[in-house]
């Protein structure tokens, strides 16, 4: 039929988020970014593909959203977590963003999906090359 799809990346958000925001979550102020990292944790799944970008999360992993690299005309990322983690957004042509939170490996996952944009579109869709 076609090309098989081979996946470069699939698991869930980089466990120093959640063991950061825990020790954050002492600090009365910051139980609402402890919440959300326990959420993350829980129910958050990464899926990046030679065809796609799949995000599972929401309340109890009921959302999905798939975006081929072909829609994607810019891609930032940012380091968190002294370098282990990042963060990374992806913007489509429509104008619409898909942000991925706390990816481990998140250099490699950049570079990656750059790769794949390049190559069906022609042009590179990094956004924040010295990053």
């Amino acid at each position: 039929m076609g090309i098989k799809e081979e996946t470069f990346y699939e698991g869930g958000p980089h466990i120093g988020d959640l063991i950061i925001n825990i020790l954050l979550g002492f600090t009365v102020i910051c139980i609402p970014l402890t919440v959300g990292a326990i959420v993350r944790a829980l129910w958050l799944r990464y899926r990046i593909t030679t065809r796609r970008i799949s995000v599972t999360g929401g309340w109890m992993g009921r959302d999905r959203t798939d975006i081929i690299y072909s829609e994607i005309v810019n891609v930032v990322k940012v380091a968190r977590g002294i370098g282990l983690w990042g963060d990374m957004v992806v913007t489509l042509r429509d104008g619409s963003r898909l942000e991925l939170r706390a990816l481990p490996r998140f250099r490699e996952i950049y570079d990656y999906i750059n790769e794949k944009v390049a190559a069906r579109t022609g042009k590179p869709a990094g956004g924040s090359p010295n990053r």
